[in-house]
């Protein structure tokens, strides 16, 4: 299964492409409440995404409690890198579910920065889950690339 948090589009692309080179079940984490270009704005320390990256024990409402991870054993989990981290609605997903006995794969879209702590981040929101970092899905990947990546995963 990709599971995957987009509030631009960009990572929906890369989400969209790694289900379709893997053959997996695509599911959107949604918020609740859709983040607007002004609570997006990083420069604002008043915005929305600013406060919620600053309280790590904010959690966003999610739109919907129906993801369908209980017949999954590998999640690919994507999400925008916001302040060299996982933005913290994914906790809210993982916080949502049991995970226990999952592997969870950690990919992210970004512009400038890496992974970052993000597993680090996520790991105490999924008890009982395995949290492997993933890699960046930046630009165009073929779905030959995507699928490689995906097989050459040592998940057991």
């Amino acid at each position: 299964m990709v599971a995957y948090f987009s509030a631009t589009g960009t990572t929906a692309k890369a989400a969209k492409a790694l289900a379709g080179a893997a053959g997996a079940d695509l599911y959107e984490i949604r918020p609740a409440v859709p983040y607007t270009g002004a609570d997006l704005n990083w420069m604002d320390k008043s915005s929305r995404s600013s406060v919620e990256m600053k309280d790590k024990q904010s959690r966003p409402a999610l739109a919907d409690g129906d993801a369908p991870v209980a017949g999954a054993d590998v999640i690919f989990l994507g999400f925008p890198i916001w302040w060299y981290a996982a933005p913290t609605i994914v906790n809210t997903f993982l916080e949502r579910y049991d995970f226990s006995g999952k592997t969870i794969v950690l990919f992210a879209t970004s512009g400038g920065s890496g992974l970052g702590r993000s597993a680090e981040g996520l790991r105490a929101s999924a008890p009982g889950a395995r949290i492997v970092d993933g890699r960046l899905l930046n630009g165009r990947l073929s779905p030959a690339e995507l699928k490689d990546w995906a097989q050459s995963l040592t998940l057991e």
